[in-house]
């Protein structure tokens, strides 16, 4: 499992983590905001990530 956080929710998703007692929960960093981009735009980001996302799913 990985979560997709968008840089303004970053410090909530760790407290959130934290408190359902998943603290080391890999978690990848998204601009924000994604929402209303559009599907080109959010193409990008995915190409963008897709490597952390790939990564985090090694280390678990």
């Amino acid at each position: 499992m990985v979560t997709l956080i968008t840089e303004d929710f970053w410090d909530q998703g760790s407290f959130v983590a934290t408190s359902l007692g998943m603290p080391d929960i890999p978690r990848v960093r998204l601009p924000h905001p994604i929402a209303g981009l559009g599907e080109e735009k959010i193409g990008l980001i995915a190409e963008e990530v897709i490597e952390d996302i790939l990564d985090s799913f090694e280390n678990v």
